[in-house]
């Protein structure tokens, strides 16, 4: 199973999602690893009535197993339905500055 399919299977499982995005976006960031950096783009109930802080460490526990392993950084975010009906899409990554990047 890929790492993309673990992150995906442990987030529907637990969260429910009406939208989930998995989107690896290590090859933005010149590491060796093509499993290191994610988005993830998250639209559940789950999030009714939480603060973003509660949300990402919700996130941040659901995957600490992978976080602990190869998986480097994750750009979260996580929105409730009312929220994404409003927005319908996130913003665009940031350019890596980072790492073996060139400037």
């Amino acid at each position: 199973m890929t790492l993309a399919t673990q992150i995906e299977t442990k987030l529907r499982e637990a969260l429910a999602p009406s939208v989930l995005e998995v989107i690896n976006e290590s090859h933005m960031h010149g590491t060796a690893s093509s499993d290191s950096h994610y988005k993830l783009v998250i639209v559940s109930a789950e999030f009714d009535g939480q603060r973003l802080l509660q949300r990402h460490r919700r996130v941040n526990k659901l995957l600490a197993a992978e976080l602990a392993g190869e998986l480097h950084a994750l750009a979260l975010h996580l929105y409730s339905p009312t929220e994404w009906q409003q927005l319908q899409q996130v913003p665009d990554s940031p350019a890596c500055r980072g790492g073996s990047q060139q400037p």
